[in-house]
């Protein structure tokens, strides 16, 4: 019995598609196919972790770059305003109680 699947579009670097056009061999849709099942099965079993370097791959290098450039001061001052948000949420929630 043949199954018709839905296609998707995948996007990839320039300089990895011409690596892969070396390999005409290789069926890089099933080898795409089975990463996908792989990555599902760790997310559904709750054993995907991911790294800040991982995240940071994903995200690009443009983000990595605007990171990088952002003063740590910066930083500080989110983490400030972020503390003080979350104390007045558990404070307002304490005193209802």
């Amino acid at each position: 019995m043949v199954v018709d699947m839905p296609n998707i579009t995948l996007s990839i670097p320039p300089e990895i598609y011409e690596k892969m056009k070396k390999h005409k061999e290789v069926r890089w849709s099933e080898v795409a196919r089975k990463a996908i099942i792989e990555y599902l099965e760790k997310l559904e079993k709750g054993g995907l972790e991911v790294s800040s370097k991982d995240i940071l791959r994903m995200l690009g290098k443009d983000f990595e770059k605007r990171i990088k450039e952002t003063p740590i001061e910066k930083y500080e001052e989110y983490y400030k305003k972020a503390r003080e948000a979350e104390w007045k949420r558990l404070k307002s929630f304490m005193t209802r109680m």
